[in-house]
């Protein structure tokens, strides 16, 4: 009988490893698209033409730790002193800023499209949710400021994991002068668990993900918070987020915005899913942007 129960314990334990190395590696290290796949995706909701046309210069940035960024400056037509910092979400690459490039170029801004950290060109390794993507904008902020003189305005910007990290950032630095964090997550743990109450799986499958994340890449979902970097940040923010998100729910955005001691500003936008507001309305999102900018100053 003892052997039957040690046998049956040992089972649940195997389980358990399987599940944490598995969950783990699928958050962490999931499905990757291809440039390409990411062009003709989003060339399908909105035109990208003006992206072949324009100035272009591709570079690289190596972040804190050596690692290698590639990245891309997209200038407007007429010369500007004012740049921004574009972050794409998870699994997509840095043509998937072009929506918001297409914004910030007709606003006058000269725009850094990058590929996150595990995506696009770069090499691959996991993904932490805003932890090391933070300090990476970090050293595309301090190349740009070298890189680039001219500078008067340099801004943040992005989507769902990139808008997180982009808020993330602002523990690392306050050397900018906005952020705008579109559909960003508060913290982590919420937005797994929301995935699996949806797909009808139980909760502890989330804890056995954060063993493996812990144990196997050493990043707790518990340091995953974009929220906390909220926390005697100055630099203005923008909260922008779909009313009928249901991937990463509004209430994210929400609490991030009543976190916030800074200059800050909520924009929900009605009927946009997720990473969806600036297609279902281009005109009130940019009027949203240009209502934040006159509100810090930025002209």
């Amino acid at each position: 009988m003892v052997i039957i129960i040690a046998v049956i314990l040992l089972c649940l334990l195997l389980v358990a490893f399987i599940v944490s190395v598995f969950m783990a590696r699928y958050i962490m290290k999931g499905e990757r698209r291809t440039a390409e796949d990411v062009y003709n995706r989003q060339s399908k909701i909105c035109d990208l033409s003006f992206y072949d046309r324009l100035d272009k210069t591709e570079y690289t940035v190596k972040s804190f730790d050596g690692y290698v960024l590639h990245a891309e400056l997209l200038k407007p037509d007429a010369e500007t002193s004012k740049y921004i910092i574009i972050s794409h979400g998870y699994s997509n690459t840095r043509l998937s800023a072009l929506k918001f490039a297409k914004l910030y170029l007709k606003k006058g801004f000269n725009c850094i499209i990058y590929d996150l950290r595990g995506h696009g060109k770069n090499k691959n390794t996991v993904t932490t949710y805003g932890i090391r993507e933070g300090k990476d904008i970090c050293a595309l902020i301090k190349d740009a400021r070298k890189r680039y003189k001219d500078i008067s305005v340099l801004g943040l910007t992005g989507e769902s994991t990139g808008a997180s990290a982009s808020v993330f950032a602002l523990k690392y630095t306050q050397d900018v002068d906005f952020v705008v964090a579109d559909c960003g997550f508060a913290d982590i743990d919420n937005v797994l668990r929301l995935g699996c109450e949806s797909s009808h799986l139980p909760g502890f499958v989330i804890d056995f993900a954060n063993i493996g994340a812990t144990l196997f890449y050493r990043f707790p979902f518990g340091k995953m918070r974009p929220i906390d970097a909220l926390e005697g940040n100055n630099v203005p923010v923008l909260f922008v987020h779909g009313e009928d998100d249901t991937f990463v729910v509004p209430d994210n955005s929400k609490r991030m915005f009543e976190k916030a001691t800074c200059k800050k500003r909520l924009y929900l936008a009605k009927k946009a899913g997720h990473t969806k507001s600036i297609y279902v309305d281009f005109d009130k999102y940019s009027a949203e942007v240009d209502a934040f900018f006159k509100e810090i100053g930025i002209e």
